[in-house]
């Protein structure tokens, strides 16, 4: 009776799934990132991905599970509207993945160039993720030279001059002999 029995359950041990099982289709990702993509023929947009990103805590941590508050301290997230930026990296990609209802992410871009360790003062992070480098104005040696050439030339007439002889015009009705 018992054999029986096991040959009627043992069909429905053989459609169960193991622990390891991975759906087919999926695309694995550095970082143990597995995506599933919605058709079958995606291809993904060539991209170059940016070095940086901008984390901002936009959800409370109050009633989540201790390891998403582990998570967030290790990134120095601690309160609502707080922002980190972080490298794009495998490792931190996974956390940010852990993470990611609580967190808006912005890839930083660099539209005027990257800053150099002399930029730092003249570098402003906007929320879109643009990071703007105000470079230092210098000014052009033609043009210093061309100014203090007229400053010096004899010829020319200064401020006073020009307004004594166009009062003068004024007054007099004169336009010049013209």
């Amino acid at each position: 009776m018992n054999h029986k029995l096991l040959k009627v359950l043992s069909p429905l041990t053989t459609l169960t799934r193991s622990k390891g099982f991975l759906h087919p289709g999926g695309i694995r990702y550095p970082g143990g990132i597995l995506y599933y993509p919605r058709y079958p023929d995606y291809k993904e947009p060539e991209c170059t991905p940016s070095k940086l990103f901008r984390v901002q805590l936009i959800k409370s941590t109050r009633h989540q599970p201790w390891w998403e508050k582990k998570i967030l301290g290790e990134l120095k997230i601690y309160s609502v509207n707080q922002m980190a930026i972080v490298k794009n990296i495998p490792e931190i990609n996974a956390k940010l993945w852990k993470v990611k209802h609580l967190i808006k992410i912005t890839p930083i871009t660099f539209p005027y160039g990257e800053p150099t360790e002399n930029d730092i003062k003249h570098t402003v992070l906007k929320e879109n993720g643009e990071c703007i480098v105000i470079k230092e104005l210098k000014p052009d040696v033609k043009r210093v030279e061309a100014l203090e050439s007229f400053e010096k030339d004899p010829k020319r007439m200064d401020s006073t001059t020009i307004v004594r002889d166009s009062r003068l015009k004024w007054v007099t009705g004169s336009n010049g002999g013209y």
